[in-house]
């Protein structure tokens, strides 16, 4: 995986940053019609196609099946609803969100295509039963999965992202540090330096 993974609210934004050199992004929209869904899905496709960007679409894998995305991203409550073989079938790579060792145990049985972990530190995305995870528990989780890629993810930013990626997650992943930016796209550049440069 891209060490650097972008979360984006809206395909606005996605539109404005994929031309950077964005090459992996997640379209993780909330509380929409699903006509309006359908169109933001259908956007960050074609922008993505463009760019040469993978797409992956947050929680909406029935959506995902219809449109042809090829990759999704799940948390634990969707695992309860989500059809993994449809998933299989098709062709649908999937990653999964996971906090504590029952969820790790849980994912690793159902072979995704990464594991999820966080938050890293604290976040304001969302309230989150778990505390921060800190460095040592990334490193723990990457002896766990071996070669499963490792995206880490709550609270990281530019300076803070060499050391996760050091600690072992293979990509780091942001949401809020390039949302809330007073210039996103000028944040975005921020980010690709500081992960493009640690991979190396």
């Amino acid at each position: 995986m891209d060490p650097f993974y972008l979360i984006c609210g809206s395909a606005d934004l996605l539109e404005r940053l994929v031309p950077l050199g964005v090459r992996t992004v997640q379209l993780r929209v909330k509380g929409l019609p699903q006509a309006t869904l359908r169109d933001e899905v259908l956007r960050a496709r074609a922008a993505c196609a463009a760019h040469g960007a993978t797409l992956i679409l947050n929680d909406h894998w029935q959506l995902a099946l219809e449109l042809e995305i090829g990759f999704v991203h799940l948390g634990q409550e969707d695992l309860d609803g989500a059809d993994i073989p449809a998933l299989r079938r098709a062709g649908v790579r999937f990653g999964l969100s996971t906090h504590d060792e029952a969820e790790l145990d849980r994912a690793l049985a159902l072979d995704p295509a990464y594991v999820a972990l966080g938050p890293i530190w604290p976040t304001l995305l969302k309230k989150m039963k778990w505390g921060p995870q800190g460095l040592e528990r990334i490193t723990e989780w990457k002896r766990r999965i071996g070669a499963l890629p490792l995206v880490a993810i709550g609270g990281i930013t530019p300076v803070r992202a060499p050391a996760v990626l050091a600690a072992g997650a293979d990509s780091a992943a942001v949401v809020t540090d390039i949302a809330t930016a007073a210039d996103p796209v000028a944040r975005c550049r921020e980010w690709l330096a500081a992960t493009r440069e640690e991979a190396r």
